[in-house]
C-alpha cells in the first residue's frame, strides 16, 4: 500500500497545482495569470506528472515481484528500497520539470499572452513566443512526448510478460493476477494516453485540447486512486468495516 498511498498523493498535488486557479477563474471571470505564476504553475504540474509516470513504473515492477518472487517479496520490495524508488520519482520528475521550464523561460516574449486553455502548459505558452520554436518544439516533444510513448510501451509490454508468465499458476492466483494487471492497465491507459495526445505530436491547436487537458489534470488524478483502491479486496474490505463502525455509531 506504500505506492498505492503515494500515487494518491501525487495525484493529488497534481490536481492541486491546477484546479484551485481554474475553479477560481471560473467563479471570479478575472481570467489572468502572471508570467512568474505561468512558468510556476508548469514546473510543478510537470513535477508531479512526471512523479506519476516513475510511480506507475514502480507499480508494474511491484507486482512482478509480488507474482513471481512472493517468498521473498517483503525481503526484496523492503522499505528503504520503497522510500529510495519513490525518492527517485520525484527527482526524475523534478529533472523532467526543470528542462520544461529552461527551455520555456529563455524565450522571448513580445506578442500575444492569451492562452486558450485552463491552465498553463507548455504547448500553449510556446507559442507565444516572438521567435521561431521548431527547434525548441522538437525537444519539446522529445522530452515529453517520446519519452511518453516509450514509457507507455514498455508498461503495457511488461503487464503482458506478466500475464504471460502467470498461465501455469492455479484458478484463483489466475484470477487475482488478471484483476490487479488490468486495474493498473486501466491507470495506466487513463494517465498516459491523453498525455500522448497533447505532447507527441507538433503543437498545433486541435478542438479536442481543452478536454484532453481536463482528463489529464482532473478526472484521471480523481479517479486513479479510487479505481485501484475498489479493485483491491483489503481495501474494499477496510472501507466497509468503516462503513458500518460509522453507521452504527449514528444509530
Amino acid at each position: 500500500y506504500f505506492l498505492l498511498g503515494n500515487l494518491a498523493f501525487t495525484d493529488l498535488s497534481e490536481s492541486s497545482v491546477t484546479l484551485p486557479k481554474m475553479l477560481w477563474d471560473l467563479l471570479s471571470g478575472v481570467k489572468t495569470i502572471s508570467f512568474q505564476g505561468c512558468i510556476t504553475q508548469i514546473f510543478f504540474f510537470h513535477l508531479t506528472a512526471g512523479a506519476v509516470s516513475v510511480l506507475l513504473i514502480l507499480m508494474a515492477l511491484d507486482r512482478y515481484v509480488a507474482l513471481h518472487k512472493p517468498l521473498q517479496y517483503l525481503y526484496i520490495m523492503n522499505p528503504n528500497l520503497l522510500m529510495g524508488l519513490v525518492a527517485g520519482a520525484w527527482v526524475g520528475g523534478c529533472v523532467h520539470s526543470i528542462v520544461q521550464v529552461a527551455l520555456i523561460i529563455q524565450l522571448p516574449f513580445c506578442g500575444p499572452n492569451f492562452l486558450d486553455n485552463f491552465y498553463c502548459d507548455v504547448p500553449q505558452v510556446i507559442k507565444l513566443a516572438c521567435t521561431d520554436i521548431y527547434v525548441i518544439e522538437l525537444l519539446m516533444v522529445s522530452n515529453s512526448g517520446l519519452l511518453t510513448i516509450l514509457i507507455f510501451v514498455f508498461l503495457i509490454v511488461s503487464y503482458a510478460v506478466i500475464l504471460i508468465k502467470i498461465r501455469t499458476h492455479i484458478t484463483e492466483v489466475k484470477h487475482k493476477a488478471f484483476s490487479t494487471c488490468g486495474t493498473q492497465v486501466a491507470l495506466v491507459s487513463m494517465h498516459f494516453v491523453p498525455c500522448i495526445f497533447l505532447y507527441a505530436r507538433p503543437f498545433q491547436k486541435l478542438v479536442v485540447d481543452k478536454a484532453m487537458s481536463s482528463l489529464c489534470t482532473v478526472i484521471t488524478p480523481m479517479l486513479n486512486p479510487i479505481i485501484y483502491t475498489l479493485r483491491n479486496t483489503e481495501m474494499k474490505n477496510a472501507i466497509s468495516r468503516l462503513l458500518n463502525n460509522i453507521f452504527f455509531r449514528m444509530r
